[in-house]
């Protein structure tokens, strides 16, 4: 991946998506061959340099049993109010949270249970904001959502991803089409890559995927 690019990862379940947001971070190691940063081999730099640097939106989002201001500040410990108000206005759940009886002083219950996955998702789209770090990992969630509030995830991620190098880690493949580079895979091995209109010429692996989603959607 080139610096500020945008490559999603798309491919059948169990194909090995998932498995390569986990390795990039070096939640654990892989086995053979090697996870490169600018070179570098990630296993040669420690953990928390690596944690620093890179921003992970994950299916499973996860909130602890506090505030919505306090779970969004947990990107940046030391912010101001106004820094996390700011965040929360890029990431689409400003207006949301003002909705709402306690407004930033909402207490989101164990792991974000009083909110929606809608929600969930930008609080923790919020907190990437806050982080601010240069590489970013976005595990698409594959829950239903209502077009409404997709669309206010789709703007935020849009968003999130501008001047940043970007991992797209794509379920809904209509999310992704103006990606620098889209990567097929499928039992852990790439299958094709290139953009959104070369791989439909192509009538490969992505092709019969984008067809049977769209034909879903109709």
């Amino acid at each position: 991946m080139q610096p500020g690019e945008t490559v999603a990862i798309v491919g059948p379940s169990g194909g090995g998506k998932s498995t390569l947001c986990q390795l990039i971070p070096r939640f654990y190691d892989v086995s053979s061959g090697s996870i490169r940063i600018d070179g570098v081999d990630v296993r040669q730099v420690k953990q928390r340099s690596i944690h620093q640097n890179i921003g992970i939106v994950q299916q499973d989002v996860f909130l602890f049993a506090d505030t919505i201001f306090e779970n969004i500040r947990y990107g940046k410990p030391d912010a101001t109010e106004e820094e996390v108000y700011e965040a929360a206005r890029k990431a689409e759940i400003y207006d949301d949270i003002l909705a709402m009886p306690d407004g930033f002083d909402t207490y989101v219950g164990e792991r974000g249970a009083l909110l929606s996955g809608g929600q969930k998702q930008r609080v923790s789209i919020a907190r990437i904001f806050l982080k601010n770090p240069p590489i970013l990992i976005l595990d698409e969630a594959t829950s239903a959502l209502d077009s409404v509030t997709e669309a206010k995830i789709q703007r935020a991620f849009d968003n999130l991803s501008k001047g940043r190098t970007t991992l797209i880690i794509a379920h809904r493949l209509s999310t992704i089409r103006s990606a620098s580079r889209i990567v097929s895979i499928a039992d852990g091995v790439i299958q094709e890559e290139g953009t959104h209109a070369e791989l439909l010429k192509q009538g490969g692996l992505y092709a019969d995927l984008y067809k049977t989603q769209s034909n879903l959607a109709c």
